[in-house]
């Protein structure tokens, strides 16, 4: 009777040990954007603000050659938008492309020497 009870917990033992490597293995994915801004201006920004379906994130400055990452997750829909501020106090300010829930993939921002902004977007549902 014993011999049975050990053999029972034996393989509720590498069931769950199994079970634990495949979810572990797999994971669990959850959609994101994964958002790179780049300054190819030529020269400092600040005040950067990126605006995206039911949220924002920023930094008050970026060098100029410099970029940064941000991750985040889409709840709803709706436009992107960049604004920053030059060396000038100059404001600027972009519409970028129309963002889903549930999208994920890479969204690339990068700010141009002639003030204007290339969005590259790679998403899919």
């Amino acid at each position: 009777m014993n011999r049975r009870r050990a053999i029972r917990l034996t393989h509720t033992v590498f069931a769950s040990i199994l079970a634990a490597a495949l979810f572990a293995f797999t994971g669990c994915k959850s959609p994101y954007i994964a958002t790179t801004v780049v300054n190819d201006s030529g020269a400092p920004v600040s005040l950067i603000e990126v605006d995206y379906p039911s949220a924002s994130f920023g930094r008050d400055a970026l060098a100029a050659g410099a970029s940064f990452p941000y991750r985040f997750k889409i709840i709803g829909s709706g436009p992107t938008k960049i604004s920053w501020t030059d060396t000038a106090h100059h404001d600027h300010n972009s519409t970028g492309p129309t963002l889903e829930q549930g999208e994920h993939g890479p969204l690339v921002i990068t700010l141009t020497s002639t003030g204007s902004v290339s969005w590259s977007a790679h998403l899919t549902p």
